[in-house]
């Protein structure tokens, strides 16, 4: 089992910077494919990002590409998400989530076994 903590939400301005990380517990961080998800209220559980188990490979969704950045460090068990050239649409509670074994990056919220608690982003314009 893979227990997952968040933390790095906040409230910042348009335009600024800001870094997410999640913790891990467990021996099997380094066997999952590891993703970011938002979600707004009202609204589904949207993918963000996600990365492959060496950190070789990542996705993102168009919304986000090449303003965030998915990283992780196994051995600190740990995975990041940089997020850069904020936009008021990017407000939202974000969750980190683990595909526990995978050997593909997924999209779907649903391959997802382990997710965080999620954290509130919200950026003001």
């Amino acid at each position: 089992q893979v227990q997952l903590v968040e933390s790095g939400g906040g409230l910042v301005q348009a335009g600024t910077s800001l870094r997410h990380s999640c913790a891990a517990s467990g021996r099997a961080f380094s066997a999952s494919v590891m993703g970011w998800f938002r979600q707004v209220p009202g609204k589904e559980r949207d993918f963000v990002a996600a990365i492959c188990r060496s950190g070789s490979v990542t996705a993102y969704a168009d919304s986000v590409k090449d303003r965030f950045t998915i990283s992780r460090d196994n051995a600190k068990n740990t995975v990041y998400l940089r997020m850069n050239s904020l936009k008021p649409e990017d407000t939202a509670v974000y969750y980190c989530a683990a595909d526990q074994w995978a050997a593909n990056l997924e999209r779907a919220r649903g391959a997802y076994d382990y997710w965080g608690q999620g954290t509130q982003v919200t950026v003001s314009s």
